[in-house]
């Protein structure tokens, strides 16, 4: 008399083995939803580091903003590391 928990351990190997198994290899490509954001992402991240004379703090400091410069100073090497004329 056969144990019923061997029996069906071999009956799941046969099953499995016999079956054909097929691979398949998703290609998934990048969103354009991704490509769209790292996009924006990068002109803003542009825009700070080359271009900025005080337009992002003007919003909340007001005329002082650009004066003040705190974009500016923060970014000031990386701005001539980058090429951007800033004198």
């Amino acid at each position: 008399m056969k144990h019923p928990m061997v029996y069906l351990l071999i009956q799941v190997y046969f099953n499995y083995m016999s079956s054909p198994t097929q691979i398949v290899k998703n290609k998934s490509q990048v969103p354009i939803f991704a490509i769209i954001t790292l996009a924006i992402i990068f002109v803003v991240g542009l825009f700070v580091v080359g271009y900025d004379q005080g337009h992002i703090f003007s919003v909340v400091l007001g005329e002082s903003a650009y004066e003040d410069l705190y974009i500016h100073e923060l970014t000031h090497d990386m701005r001539h590391a980058a090429g951007f004329p800033c004198h």
